[in-house]
């Protein structure tokens, strides 16, 4: 349709302020190990845990979506969650991972994705959720193993999940050097009744 306007947006869980610092600390010592600079760093103000990525999701949609998503959100009970260690996807993400209510995490993940898809939103198959906080991206193969090892042994702060958030992604502009995507929290929902 032409006319029609459209947002780039995710379901997310953000963690807290004070789980943001703790990981702020670890991430700081990561800036110093060899090839750090080759790595795309994320602002931490974009640290998130996607539930579901929408896309772009046309304005007309959105009355739909919010109803439902606040529908998920009353139905998942707040649940405990901390930053745990890391990971790495084929050598070019390293994240941070998470432990507490995983189960109701992949569930609220679950949730997240049917209302998108009862609200007219194409989804792609759900697989399964694998709960990450994007710290780096590399645009070629790279050896993350030092990395990930470095946060091993890094065991936040619990904190209780207490809300979801819808965020709007506003892609960086090409070319302009350490450029970020921004993210705006367009509505969050508080969980449980």
């Amino acid at each position: 349709m032409s006319g029609t306007r459209s947002q780039r947006l995710f379901v997310a869980v953000l963690p807290p302020g004070p789980a943001a610092d703790e990981l702020a600390g670890a991430v700081a010592a990561l800036h110093r190990l060899p090839g750090a600079m080759d790595l795309r760093w994320t602002a931490r103000e974009g640290w998130h845990y996607t539930l579901a990525f929408l896309g772009n999701v046309d304005e007309e949609l959105l009355p739909a979506l919010y109803t439902r998503l606040e529908r998920a959100a009353h139905r998942t009970e707040p649940f405990p969650l901390r930053i745990r260690g890391g990971g790495r996807f084929d050598g070019r993400v390293l994240w941070a991972g998470a432990e507490g209510g995983l189960g109701t995490l992949r569930l609220l993940a679950e949730r997240a994705a049917a209302a998108a898809r009862r609200s007219g939103i194409p989804m792609e198959k759900h697989q399964r959720h694998t709960p990450h906080l994007t710290l780096a991206r590399s645009r070629a193969q790279a050896d993350l193993a030092p990395y990930t090892a470095a946060l091993e042994d890094f065991d936040g702060t619990p904190w209780e999940v207490g809300e979801i958030g819808l965020v709007r992604s506003d892609l960086p502009v090409d070319g302009v050097p350490g450029e970020q995507p921004r993210y705006r929290v367009v509505r969050a929902w508080p969980l449980g009744g």
